[in-house]
């Protein structure tokens, strides 16, 4: 059966092709380890468990929930918002529930991209962005993320004719894959941009917990004149190891929530009101709860290990200020697809090539951290050995 144009314009889905890769060899008999994907290791917040199976206990709970979600997750998210960002939001119309973030990613561009819009989209980035656009018949014009301007897009690099064109700019700080960081500054320069060119933004705040060493990020939204054009997300995933439960909130423009909104009760019947519940509970435990300072440290453990590993073979890496990726230069005389087949053939060791988040990830790999330290430093030491076998040398540094 001949599927749409819209699909065929879509890529593999990368974490889909590693997972099936991976499989096959471990079904071979192969002992593969995984540092491909961004899952925590670490379980759910203990309170957050015990509220889950207690509102499933309660046969009200059992039935569709509201589209609007749950009004005490909705009155969480702004106390969250407010005490960790300083930012005001309307529960009723400037917060909503969602199965998960990346969901609502995608749904908002059907809900604002007509066939032939303009979508400005980073590159590397998250591939779900460049999903939203193309299944929304959008053009996808891409934002060079390059290292020379610390990961960050050049506004001046766009032409004008795109950016009148452009409907939709996605963002995503700190960011996957880099593991780079944006300022205030940035963000006022991304408001003038927009308001400029009538451009609604979409931030993806992912990793706003997972930092170190006294980096706060700071919200798309604390911006002054950022709610007037732009939302953003926020996934329970990342923050409180919720990957697997499909939460997440986009808050914000109320218009653009709306419209969102509306492609939401089409497209499903909402979140589970227990899971909810849960959201709402983790929510309550606030931003400066310990619980964070105790998965940022070993995070940024792992993360120092990798970068020592590499520096010690004559890379020149820096150690994130934020996320749980390593985003690693391939060795001289590599791309990013050859030396992942390499260490997946020679070492047994998954990650992820760095052009699978656009054609800018080429001559990287991203290494994730989200694996016991047993696991990562077994990997390390197998690619350790493959590196001094072949006598690997890193490229020449920008």
């Amino acid at each position: 059966m001949k599927t749409t144009k819209k699909l065929a314009d879509l890529p593999p889905y990368l974490f889909a092709q590693i997972d099936a890769s991976v499989a096959k060899l471990r079904a071979s008999g192969k002992d593969i380890l995984a540092l491909s994907k961004s899952d925590p290791d670490h379980p759910s917040p203990h309170d957050v468990v015990k509220e889950l199976q207690a509102q499933a206990e309660r046969p009200e709970n059992h039935h569709y929930p509201d589209f609007d979600g749950l009004p005490e997750l909705r009155q969480e998210g702004a106390r969250w918002y407010h005490h960790r960002f300083g930012v005001k939001l309307n529960p009723q119309t400037q917060i909503l529930p969602l199965l998960g973030s990346k969901e609502g990613i995608v749904h908002i561009c059907e809900a604002f991209v007509d066939p032939g819009d303009v979508v400005l989209v980073p590159d590397p980035a998250f591939p779900s962005y460049k999903t939203g656009a193309v299944l929304a018949g959008g053009q996808v014009h891409s934002l060079a993320l390059l290292p020379e301007g610390r990961f960050l897009p050049d506004f001046s690099k766009i032409d004008s004719a795109t950016a009148r064109k452009a409907k939709i700019m996605f963002l995503n700080y700190p960011n996957n894959p880099t593991g780079a960081v944006a300022s205030a500054d940035f963000f006022a320069q991304v408001v003038e941009f927009a308001k400029s060119n009538d451009i609604m933004v979409c931030h993806d705040h992912a990793y706003s917990q997972t930092v170190f060493g006294g980096y706060r990020s700071p919200s798309f939204l604390a911006t002054p004149g950022a709610m007037d054009v732009g939302v953003e997300f926020f996934t329970f995933s990342k923050a409180f190891n919720m990957a697997g439960w499909r939460l997440g909130l986009v808050v914000g423009n109320a218009e653009m929530i709306h419209g969102l909104k509306i492609v939401e009760t089409h497209v499903n019947a909402g979140v589970f009101y227990p899971v909810q519940f849960a959201g709402a509970k983790a929510l309550a435990m606030g931003p400066d709860h310990p619980f964070f300072e105790e998965m940022n440290t070993n995070y940024l453990r792992r993360l120092t290990k990798v970068v020592e590993f590499f520096n010690a073979r004559g890379w020149q890496l820096q150690v994130p200020q934020a996320t749980v990726y390593a985003w690693v230069p391939c060795p001289a005389g590599y791309t990013s697809v050859t030396f992942t087949k390499f260490l997946l053939d020679e070492a047994g060791v998954a990650v992820s090539p760095g052009t699978g988040f656009g054609e800018m990830g080429e001559g990287y790999v991203r290494i994730c951290v989200t694996y016991p330290d047993t696991v990562l430093d077994k990997a390390l030491e197998r690619i350790g050995r493959c590196i001094d076998k072949y006598g690997l040398k890193p490229p020449s540094q920008v």
